[in-house]
């Protein structure tokens, strides 16, 4: 299967220490079919189906991105994306060695 990935991801909170990084279509249908039943509503029926209609070729998949970033901005757990981690920088010269 070809994925359809998003040009920027989408970052989710799923716990208060886990945030989740949709980065394609199939990631973002799986989250939305993961989502508790009771805790369903007409925002998530039509995220989902928008999702379905991108992942068939009726929309494009930008569309789906959007719509998946607007759900989870109206249910609280839309996370900017995180800053640039300390081992993701250059280091400085040295490797930390003390020198006499």
């Amino acid at each position: 299967m070809h994925t359809k990935m998003f040009d920027r991801p989408v970052y989710l909170r799923e716990r208060k220490d886990l945030v989740l990084e949709i980065t394609n279509l199939e990631d973002a249908i799986d989250f939305l079919e993961e989502w508790s039943k009771g805790d369903r509503d007409i925002i998530h029926d039509a995220t989902l189906k928008t999702c379905y209609l991108a992942h068939d070729g009726h929309k494009p998949v930008q569309v789906a991105r959007d719509a998946l970033r607007s759900f989870a901005q109206k249910k609280g757990i839309l996370v900017k994306a995180p800053a640039v981690l300390p081992w993701m920088t250059k280091a400085e010269p040295g490797g930390g060695r003390v020198h006499p």
